[in-house]
């Protein structure tokens, strides 16, 4: 008998451990290219606002993070950096910076969901046409599969908004 439950723990422990690779590998694995230096250049030259992701925010952790500039413009917002690679992540435009879970969720009725974050070393993601993105002032990265946040940028300061 015990021998039977060792064996059970340690297959259930290894079927464990393979389930969690594959949800952190497979988004890799299946990441569509980078866009390509130009893509980043143009958008970064019709940039109305910069933020940045830290990685060391609140509420991200070391498997849930984000570091590097955010770039956003009227049509499109850019990230040249890197992400913790994850499955299901959306890019929000959030009214005020929330830099943990709680602090987003309290406010991500009132947020703009853009589009899907498919790459973790940079991404350009349009901006669909009815959104004004002076009307927010913080971009959130969300894990929508594990309600999960991964990072925040504020790109227009309340203090310094016109």
């Amino acid at each position: 008998m015990r021998r039977w439950l060792i064996l059970a723990t340690t297959h259930f422990a290894t079927l464990s451990l393979g389930f969690a690779a594959g949800v952190y590998a497979l988004p890799i694995l299946t990441a569509p290219p980078l866009p390509d230096a130009a893509a980043f250049a143009s958008t970064e030259a019709e940039a109305l606002y910069t933020g940045r992701f830290e990685r060391r925010l609140e509420g991200s952790d070391f498997v849930h993070w984000g570091e590097g500039d955010v770039k956003v413009s009227r049509e499109r917002i850019a990230h040249i950096g890197r992400l913790s690679p994850g499955p299901d992540y959306k890019l929000y435009l959030a009214p005020r910076f929330a830099g943990t879970k709680d602090a987003f969720l309290a406010i991500k009725n009132k947020s703009r969901r853009i589009g899907d974050v498919k790459t973790f070393n940079g991404f350009i993601i349009a901006v669909p046409a009815d959104v004004d993105v002076a009307a927010f002032n913080t971009v959130v990265i969300w894990c929508e599969a594990f309600d999960r946040f991964i990072s925040a940028a504020e790109y227009r300061h309340p203090s310094r908004a016109s």
